[in-house]
């Protein structure tokens, strides 16, 4: 009883000094999000040595804002994570995870357990209130929130925003600091969503081919665009459905196209530098910093904030504007921002009145990009991310410049330089070099989905957007945000080369879409392996192999073992195999990329082992592995 009146106490203090506190930074509305100092990083050095391209910005006022902006920058997503999809308002609230945090007591954490607040259940899966839950959230030694959530007091209640370190920074387990740039593979964000009251907002990044099948209760009508009398979804049965897809994302895992498909991608390093084009397919290709403020756009314009993608809803997506406002709002979690069909009035005539962004689509905070409302290679949405007070596209600009300077931290791993001379001579004599060459270990192309064999659904993620499709520009350089009528706008030019591997990237022009060839910088951080994490194995080789029963059972991959998957041809035989025999994995196989390392292949267990080593070893561009 001592102990709990204790931890009751400090937490009053706690949130006490956190309200004081935040008033007195920021206002009438006061907010918390966690930015550590440098000794608080444990691999704080950045690069020195980046080639600097034309019209980019490394300057120190620069890094400080890409810094800043990485840590703490939401973009307003607050509002369609807990106003609309009701991510706190079901078995995980805010409330219970402040809680988790207290009961810390000033520890770090790299799977923060949280204590459901009901019974909730998805299919044969279920939990029980009271019951501990691994949300994966990371919380750094002497926080008071997980890393990269942003806690608001706003409009009368808590809410909670994402900014891109819960995803693309994690906290060593030993010491409580934050490694930047690695990987949160444990963050289990397909349970989490599916805990919110509201998932059905998310109904575009799962297996859901049409809401007809959905259109069952006659009195739930409005008028469409036309002003015709059409019905909304079941919310109830929507729901459920797309509650049943999202469990069925591996932790660490989450889906980024808007393609009527459940296919999740593994969530990537931020070690940026010469790594692109950027994203899985490679779609982030042109623009500032070579196509990376291009993929950072994606992630904040389109899947942090389902209403964005309202305008190119009828030409890429076959539903009509009012229906998918509808849709998304019918259930939001908030009065203010819930729908009600007996309002006599449209889904877009009631957003107008409460929306937080007018002038643009969606709620978070964007700026038309100059072809909207179509799409381009630059933006999947027709928008850029960007805030009043700041100048378009300086804070994603300030991202990557800031991401492209994170350094690997070093694994602790013990390696002889003999073993590495081994490892090294069997990539080259494997062929390795091939794909895998230079200083950031990469050809830097996009390869056909056919010839790399990897599996092929995501490589057409952003297929549907060529029905809507516009040449690329960006506005001039000093360009404010709002933008201003009189803005100008630049076109951005692409190659012949470029032009042809951004039809492989988008899926584009009848082609089935490709994979880039990633980086090898960072693998011991990056396991599981391939876009869908399917090459998954945990320490145990007779029992922990596939993703179904490593990561989707609360099993961390082992970086070695789940390696020597990707090359040795018998045990990635029995990765898919039980990939395939998986009944709740969405898209994911662990199949492709079919290039060996193992006896069959002329090589020995030891050289095996020493390749393993040598590509653990190299964590600097133009490094050579020790």
């Amino acid at each position: 009883m001592f102990r709990n009146l204790k931890m009751f106490k400090l937490g009053l203090v706690t949130l006490s000094t956190l309200v004081l506190v935040s008033i007195s930074w920021f206002g009438s509305n006061p907010t918390y999000i966690y930015s550590p100092s440098k000794p608080k990083v444990k691999n704080p050095e950045q690069l020195t040595t980046v080639r600097v391209q034309a019209n980019e910005d490394y300057s120190s006022s620069t890094l400080e804002l890409g810094r800043k902006m990485f840590y703490e920058e939401t973009f307003g997503n607050e509002v369609f994570f807990t106003d609309i999809m009701g991510s706190f308002d079901g078995p995980l609230t805010l409330a219970n995870i402040t809680k988790a945090v207290i009961s810390l007591g000033g520890r770090g954490t790299a799977n923060l357990q949280v204590e459901l607040a009901e019974s909730f259940k998805v299919g044969d899966k279920s939990f029980q209130k009271g019951e501990l839950f691994d949300t994966g959230l990371d919380v750094a030694k002497g926080a008071y929130s997980p890393l990269g959530v942003k806690i608001t007091f706003d409009d009368g209640r808590l809410k909670a925003g994402i900014s891109c370190a819960l995803c693309h920074a994690t906290v060593d387990g030993k010491t409580g600091k934050v490694m930047q740039g690695v990987p949160n593979t444990d963050l289990n964000v397909g349970w989490m969503l599916a805990m919110g009251t509201n998932t059905a907002s998310y109904f575009t990044h799962t297996d859901i081919k049409s809401l007809e099948d959905y259109l069952i209760d006659s009195d739930r009508t409005i008028k469409d665009s036309e002003g015709k009398i059409v019905r909304l979804p079941d919310p109830k049965i929507l729901e459920e459905t797309v509650d049943r897809d999202l469990v069925k994302w591996p932790r660490g895992s989450n889906d980024t196209t808007l393609d009527f498909m459940n296919n999740p991608v593994q969530i990537p390093d931020s070690f940026t530098l010469g790594d692109h084009p950027y994203g899985w397919s490679g779609q982030g290709l042109i623009g500032p910093y070579q196509g990376l403020s291009a993929a950072i756009n994606n992630a904040h314009a389109q899947n942090t904030d389902g209403l964005s993608q309202t305008e190119i809803s009828k030409p890429v997506l076959g539903i009509d504007k009012e229906v998918y406002l509808g849709t998304v709002l019918q259930n939001a979690a908030t009065s203010k921002y819930r729908y009600e069909p007996s309002l006599q009035e449209k889904p877009s005539e009631f957003l107008a009145k409460i929306d937080p962004t007018p002038g643009v689509t969606g709620v978070n905070e964007l700026i038309r990009a100059p072809f909207y409302p179509k799409i381009s290679y630059i933006s999947s949405v027709g928008h850029f991310q960007g805030s009043a007070r700041y100048k378009a596209w300086e804070q994603v600009n300030a991202m990557s410049a800031w991401m492209n300077t994170n350094r690997v931290p070093k694994p602790e791993i013990e390696v002889d330089n003999q073993t590495v001379e081994i490892g090294k001579e069997v990539f080259i004599r494997a062929g390795c070099v091939t794909c895998h060459a230079g200083d950031y270990l990469t050809n830097n192309r996009i390869i056909p989905v056919k010839e790399v064999g990897t599996e092929a659904s995501r490589a057409r993620g952003f297929q549907l957007t060529e029905r809507f499709f516009a040449e690329p520009s960006m506005w001039s350089k000093n360009t404010p945000v709002p933008i201003p009528d009189s803005a100008q706008s630049v076109p951005i030019t692409i190659t012949e080369d470029q032009r042809d591997q951004l039809k492989l990237a988008w899926a584009h022009d009848k082609t089935n879409g490709g994979y880039k060839v990633p980086s090898l910088l960072g693998l011991y951080w990056s396991v599981p392996y391939l876009h869908d994490g399917g090459v998954s194995v945990g320490k145990d080789l007779e029992k922990e192999v596939g993703a179904s029963l490593t990561l989707h059972r609360g099993v961390q991959p082992d970086p070695f073992n789940s390696m020597r998957a990707m090359i040795d041809r018998e045990l990635r035989r029995r990765v898919i195999q039980a990939n395939r025999q998986a009944k709740d994995l969405a898209h994911v196989t662990g199949e492709g990329h079919s290039y060996w390392v193992d006896d069959q292949a002329g090589f020995t267990s030891r050289e095996q082992d020493a390749l393993i080593m040598y590509l653990f070893s190299i964590h600097d561009p133009g490094e050579k592995a020790k």
